[in-house]
């Protein structure tokens, strides 16, 4: 899919579940042929021609201004995310080289290891996971090292591994929504990168979850919040996850870490069996 049916669609989308009483337009109950507002309405409401906004919404435009996509996000009420999603898919940026298999600088595998009690890992822009830690071998019952390629990687985990679904318990729908919609970001950003235009081939075919979600054409950003897992020897445990983004080596984009507030419930299992593990040497 081109970006300028990409940026149709989620145009189309965002159009469809508005409806005129929601935006001081007058509604006289009538049926209607399309669901939300019509195209004419949006136009009418962004201060634009309805001819203009249906060339838009085709993606028969070139260098569409700012203040015109800014009327139309305004107009059709886009969260922030929402909103630099659309810039995106409006103006694309310029294909940019990409190594094929990134690889972590000796400090960051450091920065790793020295977060001994804190489950971290470190994802490309195709959430394939690139460096790990023992912690987060024990938190997840997963060794990384041990999986093919296309399998490590956080889509693949979560919404296909069934180890990692157990884990997630009631979480695993809400984790699988911030990946398809943060992918659906990141291909707005790299829409040169085939690597992952690949993956979303993949895991629409692969997971019926992943292609009903992505049909939603949602998008939200993953910045921090809390994870509710069940653990098989830890029990119920709430964990603050952060997402810092690494911006200095290509293909590198972020370091993951879970951490457990002290006093909370599990935390002292948590570090207590992470600490076993490191003494011992287990492997998952």
């Amino acid at each position: 899919m081109d970006t300028s049916q990409q940026l149709g669609d989620f145009l189309s989308s965002r159009r469809a579940r508005l409806q005129p009483q929601d935006v001081g337009l007058p509604y006289y109950g009538t049926r209607r042929r399309v669901p939300g507002l019509r195209r004419e309405e949006l136009a009418q409401l962004a201060g634009v021609s309805a001819d203009y906004y249906a060339r838009l919404e085709q993606g028969r435009l070139d260098n569409v201004s700012f203040t015109v996509l800014d009327a139309v996000a305004t107009a059709l009420r886009l969260s922030d995310d929402e909103r630099g999603y659309l810039y995106q898919l409006a103006h694309p940026p310029a294909p940019g080289e990409e190594p094929t298999a990134p690889a972590l600088r000796p400090a960051l595998h450091a920065l790793l290891a020295a977060l001994e009690q804190v489950p971290a890992y470190i994802v490309g822009h195709h959430t394939n996971i690139l460096g790990w830690n023992h912690a987060a071998t024990v938190l997840f019952g997963i060794d990384f090292a041990t999986l093919p390629g296309p399998q490590r990687n956080w889509a693949h985990l979560v919404l296909l591994d069934p180890r990692l679904r157990t884990l997630l318990a009631g979480e695993q729908s809400v984790i699988a929504r911030q990946i398809t919609h943060d992918l659906r970001m990141r291909l707005a950003h790299r829409p040169g990168d085939s690597e992952l235009r690949d993956l979303v081939d993949r895991m629409r075919s692969s997971s019926a979850q992943f292609d009903e979600l992505w049909s939603s054409h949602d998008v939200v950003g993953v910045a921090h919040g809390v994870y509710h897992f069940r653990h098989p020897e830890v029990g119920p445990i709430s964990l603050d996850y952060e997402f810092l983004p690494l911006t200095a080596d290509p293909g590198v984009r972020a370091l993951i870490t879970y951490t457990i507030a002290p006093g909370e419930a599990g935390q002292r299992a948590l570090r207590e069996l992470i600490t076993r593990s490191l003494r011992f040497g287990d492997t998952v």
